[in-house]
């Protein structure tokens, strides 16, 4: 049985490392996943898994993952949780995604949380979304707490990081209608916006919304109808109205 008892194992340093810096993470092309159910889903969707530290039973895994057992305290020292689960591995990142040719794309500017940006993935993945667009200083989606949030979408939903000029010349590219989520006077009620198949929704930070730029580059602006003594939604929530809207279920009647 392979085992790792010293929190200063090179495997040990470089998956902590993974867990909170970024440039390393690109810098490597790996990224941290914690949990059996992500292990789970990383193999069910055929993700490019490096190394698996388990500190309980070993997890079942496809032939040729290298698997290490280990304390619990050595798991507790990599992963930035509280109370971690007994497993975690490191993954390939995703090719980068180009735009998307078809279908729905939310995009997401400024969203610095990483539990929305995770969450927003989930839920993007769930009701058919084609993938997600990151505009300026948004949560890195493959931190781990992005990546818990997403619970799995993170290797099934392309994710595509650029700005709002590359946005632009996108949409124009490949014939996508850009919308942008508003609580400004002249936004439209979003119950009267029937969504084409082909667009994009840019959704803001709850504290400042989205950038002057990008509203201007947006053929309409949208409203989620809210009561007048609520300031605004949490971008997750806010998110998830939008999105089930333009997967056309709310105009057929479900829920």
């Amino acid at each position: 049985m392979d085992t790792i008892i010293s929190r200063k194992n090179k495997i040990v340093q470089y998956l902590r490392r993974l867990a909170v810096d970024k440039a390393f993470r690109c810098q490597s092309n790996e990224f941290l996943c914690q949990g059996s159910k992500l292990l789970n889903e990383a193999l069910l969707s055929g993700a490019e898994i490096g190394t698996v530290l388990y500190s309980g039973d070993k997890p079942a895994l496809s032939s040729g993952i290298t698997a290490y057992q280990v304390k619990k305290d050595i798991i507790d020292y990599i992963s930035p949780m509280n109370n971690p689960p007994e497993v975690i591995f490191s993954c390939s990142l995703p090719k980068s995604a180009g735009f998307f040719n078809d279908g729905s794309v939310i995009v997401l500017e400024n969203i610095q949380d990483p539990g929305n940006v995770g969450t927003i993935m989930r839920t993007a993945a769930a009701f058919g979304a084609v993938g997600i667009v990151l505009i300026g200083a948004c949560a890195d989606p493959y931190g781990p707490k992005a990546v818990r949030a997403s619970m799995g979408a993170v290797f099934r939903l392309p994710v595509f990081e650029t700005n709002v000029s590359g946005l632009i010349t996108y949409v124009k590219e490949n014939n996508f209608t850009l919308y942008t989520a508003s609580l400004r006077d002249n936004a439209v009620d979003i119950r009267d916006v029937e969504l084409p198949k082909r667009c994009a929704v840019a959704v803001g930070n709850e504290g400042h919304g989205l950038s002057e730029e990008l509203l201007a580059a947006g053929i309409l602006s949208i409203k989620i109808p809210i009561t007048e003594t609520c300031e605004s939604l949490n971008a997750a929530a806010a998110a998830a109205i939008i999105l089930w809207e333009m997967s056309g279920r709310g105009r057929r009647g479900y829920g």
